[in-house]
């Protein structure tokens, strides 16, 4: 039995990645691979064109590179030789510098060993001999130098004491270092640019002069620096400016706009701070500029450019399909979330299609419906041949327009009432395919509309019944939309008891169809807002109705008012009874008044009657005597007319009190009414030994109140303070009342002025000033009850606000305060300013 070798690893591994691949592959979502199948080329086209960038950028790198490293070393070569020559040159400075120290060469010999150092090195321009006082011992100048400074201008080449220039300074720093010292670049006579090493010459005795070699820089970079390195690139000397001195820069000029590549070494020994400055230039056009590299970089871009059309063409394509999906499933939906059943039918009557409504209003099931001729399973079998004949009328398009009501039986046997609307199929080619019936089940709608019909019965037999008039009329038309019973009864079906009753007469009038007058009118607040009910007095009638109004939308959607006007001719009449009454009521309580101050008032007129009578004797005996003057009759006239004019005011005052029936308001001041009733009190207040104080505020705004009335009330208050410090039996510096007449302004009342009657009695208890304004209720064993009451409805008719309160003294009671106040009236004028001794008035009152 042979034995299969298992399979090699290497085999299984690209099958694993593939299995993987494919099941990742295949768990996405169609939209997703399409997005992957667009989007993968246009990846692998935009790398491409990345990695062939890249390798041209790495090309290029390599070629700067390259060029980088040859200017580095033809510079660093350059360098090189000059320094070997001034190294070389240096030794051989020194040798001649030791000899010249140790006097083995004088200045002739200086010149021949000059001319042969400086025969090996052309590029020297003079070779100096100084002495410690820079004193020229001997001098070489190469050929052509010789005697540009003779003609008396100062040699820029020679150090100088006490003079800034290069020389100087590098013949200091060697004389003091006692070194060799380059000096840094400067322009010697010939304006060539130079620098000098200075040689300190050093014996026993120390520093003896010093040997100066200068050197030309255009001569240095042109002798030494190789012929094959010039050829390749531009070798160039530059200062610490960065100012080109020395070299050949026409090869730079010659590149044109090409990319130069820069490469700086330092020119040792010297410390002249010079740089030697190596440039050069690619020698190929590069491999950007090449035609291969913007060949496959417009293939490239038009591979691109290709692919995102497609992709978004794709995209179109894609957003098409989706909308087209999105669009059968929201129909799909629609169709079955509807409440209505639909069923498609051909032009023979065989059902070709029903939606879920249909078959849960019938319950049948699609199988049982699709591809059925009539008979269909759910007519009614008592009804075949009337479905039969309306079937029959929908196949030949006769069908009205507002549905057949039919009967349809489900599958259990139930029976329900449904309307029917059938319309044509039309295929896109604009031909009729069939019908399409559309079914609504009405059975719960009738129910309804059964249940209205019958509660409008019932809401019309109680308008009907109401004895309220009801009236409902239209505002565009002034037409009279409804109207119940008592209506009819009183106004007949005319709008103009509608009109009467509204306020505004009744202008009936034709308005055009095509023009909506009260288009711009806002239905809906009118319709939300109500009115305040008013009373109106029908002449016809003699009636008095209470109209309530408001503004509703009719049935066909007309902006209408209505009106409910019920009967209150009664209410009326026994408002007016009680009106009479309440004026009987307070001419009573001021008889009544009178009648308990009829002793107090007798005496008041007691007192003048008796001085006329008096006075009228007294005359009447002088007369006959013949013992009185002219001056004198005249005077005792005149105290009786006094008299007497006082007796007449006391009675007028009552009189006016007394008789004031009917109300009137009319302006009045605050200070006229107190007087009048501190006057009418003070009758009271003599009998019963109390005195009187009284405060009136100055500028106080007018009042609109009746001044009798409020009078009674403030006379009241007085007599009721009098009778219960009387009562009391109080001593005389209790017997004290306090009348106050201020301005005040409360959060609840606004604006008012405020009338206060304040004694010291004994006040009153909780229990009696809670009942303290009841009708009929009293302190006083003979008291009818109905003064305080009677007072606070004179206040309540002015819209105003009476109250009592007791004053404490700790837990004490020492006095009782009742006070009322009248509101002011906007704009009301301000009463003029009393004299200062008038506005605040103490009226003492005693008995005689």
């Amino acid at each position: 039995m042979s034995v299969s070798p298992p399979p090699s690893p290497v085999r299984a591994a690209p099958a694993v990645r593939q299995r993987l691949f494919g099941h990742w592959w295949r768990s996405q979502s169609p939209a997703r691979q399409d997005r992957f199948v667009t989007v993968g080329p246009l990846v692998s086209v935009l790398m491409f064109l990345a990695a062939i960038i890249s390798a041209f950028w790495y090309l290029r790198n390599e070629e700067i590179e390259r060029e980088t490293d040859s200017l580095k070393r033809d510079t660093e070569i350059a360098q090189q030789q000059i320094q070997l020559r001034l190294i070389d040159s240096q030794e051989q400075l020194l040798r001649l510098a030791r000899e010249l120290a140790t006097r083995t060469v004088d200045s002739r010999g200086f010149e021949g060993q000059a001319r042969s150092f400086a025969a090996e090195r052309p590029e020297l321009t003079q070779l100096l001999w100084l002495a410690p006082r820079r004193l020229v011992q001997g001098q070489w100048q190469a050929p052509g130098l010789e005697g540009m400074s003779r003609d008396g201008a100062v040699d820029p080449s020679l150090p100088m004491e006490g003079r800034r220039g290069e020389p100087e300074r590098a013949f200091s720093t060697a004389r003091d270092l006692q070194a060799p010292v380059y000096s840094r670049t400067f322009q010697n006579a010939a304006g060539v640019p130079v620098f000098q090493v200075h040689v300190p010459l050093i014996d026993r005795n120390g520093f003896v002069g010093a040997l100066v070699a200068e050197y030309s820089v255009p001569a240095l970079e042109r002798l030494l620096v190789p012929a094959e390195v010039t050829r390749r690139h531009a070798i160039t000397v530059v200062d610490e400016a960065g100012n080109e001195i020395a070299g050949n820069s026409v090869s730079a000029g010659a590149q044109g706009a090409r990319a130069a590549i820069v490469h700086d070494v330092p020119l040792t020994p010297a410390g002249t701070g010079l740089v030697l400055r190596g440039v050069g230039w690619r020698t190929s056009i590069g491999l950007i500029s090449s035609t291969l590299f913007w060949m496959v970089v417009a293939l490239s871009v038009l591979t691109v450019w290709m692919l995102l059309g497609s992709w978004r063409h794709m995209r179109r394509r894609t957003q098409i399909q989706n909308a087209l999906i999105q669009e059968t499933n929201f129909r799909r939906a629609m169709e079955n979330s509807m409440l209505t059943g639909m069923r498609a039918m051909d032009l023979q009557g065989r059902i070709t299609y029903v939606n879920p409504a249909f078959c849960a209003m019938t319950g049948f099931s699609e199988a049982d419906l699709i591809d059925r001729r009539p008979p269909y399973p759910h007519w009614p079998p008592d009804r075949i041949d009337e479905n039969a004949r309306l079937l029959r009328q929908e196949l030949q398009g006769r069908s009205p327009a507002g549905g057949v009501e039919v009967k349809v039986m489900r599958k259990d046997g139930q029976m329900f009432d449904a309307r029917m609307y059938v319309s044509p199929l039309i295929d896109p080619k604009g031909q009729q395919t069939g019908w399409m019936t559309s079914m609504t089940n009405i059975t719960e709608a009738k129910r309804i509309r059964d249940q209205l019909s019958a509660s409008h019965e019932r809401f019309t037999t109680v308008l009907e019944g109401l004895d309220a008039a009801v009236s409902v009329l239209s505002v565009e038309r002034s037409e009279l939309l409804f109207a119940n019973r008592s209506y009819r009864l009183w106004f007949g079906a005319d709008a103009r008891g509608h009109a009467l009753l509204a306020g505004t007469p009744a202008q009936p009038r034709a308005v055009e169809d095509s023009v909506d007058t009260f288009g711009g009118l806002p239905v809906q607040e009118l319709t939300q807002a109500g009115s305040d009910p008013r009373e109106v007095f029908v002449e016809s009638l003699q009636k008095w109705f209470d109209v309530r109004s408001r503004y509703l939308q009719w049935t066909d959607g007309r902006l209408a008012q209505m009106l409910i006007a019920t009967d209150i001719t009664e209410r009326r009449q026994a408002e007016e009874q009680q009106r009479l009454q309440v004026e009987k009521a307070q001419v009573t309580s001021r008889l009544v008044t009178m009648g308990e101050m009829a002793s107090s008032v007798a005496h008041e007129l007691n007192q003048p009657l008796t001085a006329i009578a008096n006075y009228c004797s007294g005359m009447v005996s002088r007369v006959q005597a013949d013992a009185i003057k002219k001056e004198d009759l005249v005077a005792a006239l005149q105290k009786t007319a006094r008299q007497a004019e006082r007796a007449g005011q006391i009675i007028h005052r009552i009189r006016a009190f007394v008789k004031k029936s009917e109300p009137q308001r009319q302006a009045a001041q605050a200070r006229a009414i107190v007087e009048d009733a501190v006057d009418l009190a003070g009758i009271e207040l003599r009998r019963r030994h109390v005195q009187i104080h009284t405060y009136v505020a100055q500028r106080l705004p007018t009042l609109m109140v009746d001044p009798i009335l409020i009078e009674q009330v403030v006379l009241n208050l007085l007599k009721n303070a009098a009778e219960a410090i009387d009562m009391a039996k109080l001593p005389p510096s209790r017997r004290h009342i306090e009348l106050r007449v201020v301005p005040r302004h409360t959060p609840d009342e606004g604006g008012v002025i405020e009338f206060s009657v304040t004694d010291k009695g004994p006040g009153m208890k909780e229990e009696v000033l809670a009942r303290l304004f009841e009708a009929f209720f009293s302190t006083k064993s003979e008291g009818l009850g109905i003064g305080l009451s009677l007072c606070r409805s004179i206040i309540e008719s002015h819209r105003g606000r009476m109250r009592a309160e007791n004053i404490y003294n700790g837990n004490a009671v020492v006095g009782c305060r009742f006070s009322f106040t009248l509101p002011v009236e906007p704009g009301a004028r301000i009463e003029p300013a009393a004299p200062a001794a008038d506005s605040n008035t103490t009226t003492e009152t005693t008995s005689p």
